[in-house]
């Protein structure tokens, strides 16, 4: 990140007193004039939280905020121990909201001409053998009286390639049980319509037949998985379920929702599909995203090789 020394410019109109309340103007800009989801809006706020919080400690009025006060955070980050695409990510709100407070008049200089994103390593998704999945997906206990909610939960999750924000949203009008379709609504309320398997069908036909209707309560909603008490089955539940069973399994390493994900986009190239449609299937709106799945299944590379070059 290069550093360079401006001249402080005389400004036209500055405010004599800087409103405290400047990160709370950023955010409502962010969610009322660009139409910024609510979630994303909470994401900056808890970004830029530390980075507020490091200008004052260190008794800086944001006018004068220079590119070294946010070098110095980044360091601070990077001690911490933070990974390199999260503090991106910081960086990334960072120089949205001194570029605003740029635009406003109130940052004396144009800081955020002078940051350049870091460059982030693009590292390989943990994904899980066909075995280990099956074994996962016959962890759930017969006996247990939410066996039928766990095992389509697990199912769907496999079958799909959801979030895991996605099947916990997900509500019974967007399920279709007959043609083996639903619809997701996934990030920045894009819709899709994902395909869905007869294994993971079966799971969740019995599972909204048999268990649901008894799990129903006064604010159920209409969503499709329910918890004990009868709301809508949260992420940090789902993520719990899906930890349960993994270990019930004996699986080794983290196996999550999104490793669920990662196994569905991996199993589905390597048994042929195309890079095209798996980048539907996920809702990933770039197709470079979809890719580093290929760089997963080392044996499928191999045999496609082996097959289509000439000089075999």
């Amino acid at each position: 990140m290069e550093v360079t020394q401006l001249s402080r410019p005389v400004p036209s109109r500055r405010p004599a007193n800087l409103p405290p309340e400047s990160v709370k103007r950023f955010l409502d800009y962010l969610f009322v004039e660009c139409g910024l989801a609510g979630s994303t809006v909470v994401a900056y706020q808890r970004d830029l939280s530390d980075f507020h919080a490091h200008i004052e400690e260190n008794d800086v009025d944001l006018r004068d905020i220079t590119i070294l006060d946010v070098q110095r955070h980044l360091i601070q980050l990077q001690e911490r121990g933070l990974a390199v695409a999260s503090i991106a990510r910081r960086l990334s709100a960072i120089k949205m909201f001194l570029r605003h407070l740029y635009a406003e008049n109130i940052l004396y200089r144009d800081v955020p001409s002078l940051i350049d994103a870091p460059k982030k390593w693009r590292t390989l998704p943990a994904t899980f053998h066909h075995s280990q999945v099956d074994d996962l997906l016959h962890a759930p206990d017969e006996t247990d009286e939410f066996y039928l909610r766990d095992l389509a939960l697990l199912e769907l999750l496999y079958a799909t390639g959801m979030r895991v924000s996605e099947v916990s949203n997900l509500t019974l009008e967007q399920v279709n049980l007959d043609i083996g379709y639903l619809r997701c609504i996934g990030k920045g309320n894009k819709e899709r319509i994902i395909p869905v398997g007869q294994s993971a069908l079966r799971a969740l036909r019995r599972y909204l037949n048999e268990l649901r209707p008894a799990m129903i309560r006064q604010k159920s909603g209409a969503a499709v998985f329910l918890s004990r008490t009868g709301r809508k089955l949260d992420r940090t539940s789902i993520w719990r379920l899906v930890r349960k069973h993994a270990q019930a399994a004996g699986i080794s390493g983290t196996l999550t929702p999104h490793s669920l994900r990662h196994c569905f986009a991996t199993h589905m190239l390597a048994g042929g599909a195309d890079l095209r449609i798996v980048q539907e299937l996920l809702g990933h709106a770039d197709v470079s995203t979809t890719q580093i799945y290929t760089h997963v299944d080392c044996t499928r590379l191999k045999e496609v090789h082996e097959r289509c070059h000439p000089r075999q």
